[in-house]
């Protein structure tokens, strides 16, 4: 594995080794000595964020500094990428002074040129088309809850069309789960083939083994969030829904998580633990993906 751009150019293998490693590693990581392993010492890798976050900020300075190297964050406004200078020779530049490049922005295309023209790891942090670690670090998470993610209902309900079922859909032929997407006309996914996407949320949740969930307004979408929350409004993880799922289905979220909207408070509350597993797990799934990376 030369970069994580896509969840779609990950093996089945290589998915199985990065959860293997995680597994690990959250295992090593409460007991005494567990951080001594350092991969990355005397390593600095760049974070170049021009979306806001809180989970895969800290979690990816966390993990770098855990695995002993060093984090340096750049927002969108520290470099001149971001007053008119090309991602390329960005990707240049840094390539001569940093050992990989961790990238959480707006367009796919930028994560892949910077990768193209740089000659060290990328890890794609999240773009308005895929979010592979929090999917991985779900994955992870259903692991830890059910053993396995083979031969599992995973249903994704809300927006369709969004990068975190655009990454179930690239990791659903790879891992064997069945996957379906419940979601009104236009929020569903342009990619259809081997999954189920259907407009009926309570069809969908039957039986299902995993409910999952994200927010209906992502970043960049603000513009449209009064008519995203009319046509979403029914798309809701509520009490109803999880009747018709499998007696102790998962519900997940990847957050940050709107009380009433697409989730309610108490079914929220009542599967906190699930959801702040899911949380926790992007910390060491990432750890997971940097050792893979220095060891290309």
């Amino acid at each position: 594995m030369k970069h994580l751009l896509s969840l779609a150019q990950l093996s089945a293998g290589e998915i199985a080794a990065i959860l293997a490693q995680a597994r690990q590693l959250k295992a090593d990581r409460s007991q005494p000595g567990g951080r001594s392993h350092l991969p990355l010492s005397g390593q600095t890798w760049a974070l170049i964020f021009t979306k806001a976050s809180t989970r895969t900020r800290v979690s990816f300075e966390v993990g770098i500094r855990e695995l002993g190297g060093n984090a340096l964050y750049l927002a969108g406004s520290d470099i001149q990428m971001g007053r008119g200078e090309t991602v390329a020779d960005t990707a240049r530049v840094l390539s001569r002074y940093v050992q990989g490049v961790v990238i959480r922005t707006f367009a796919q295309k930028d994560v892949e040129e910077f990768a193209q023209f740089g000659s060290i790891p990328v890890i794609n942090a999240l773009t308005d088309d895929e979010h592979p670690c929090q999917i991985l670090a779900d994955l992870q998470t259903i692991e830890e809850k059910l053993g396995t993610a083979k031969g599992k209902k995973i249903v994704f309900i809300g927006d369709g069309a969004c990068n975190v079922p655009a990454s179930w859909i690239a990791a659903a032929p790879k891992v064997g789960f069945e996957l379906w997407i419940a979601a009104p006309k236009g929020f569903q996914p342009a990619t259809t083939a081997g999954i189920q996407v259907t407009e009926d949320l309570f069809a969908a949740a039957k039986n299902a083994d995993v409910l999952y969930t994200d927010v209906w307004v992502s970043m960049g979408k603000e513009a449209e969030a009064a008519d995203r929350l009319k046509v979403l409004a029914g798309y809701q993880i509520n009490e109803q829904l999880l009747k018709v799922a499998k007696p102790g289905a998962l519900v997940m979220h990847c957050l940050p998580a709107y009380r009433g909207k697409e989730i309610t408070a108490e079914v929220f509350e009542a599967h906190q633990q699930t959801i702040f597993d899911q949380a926790e797990n992007r910390l060491h799934v990432q750890k997971a993906i940097l050792i893979q990376l220095a060891r290309r």
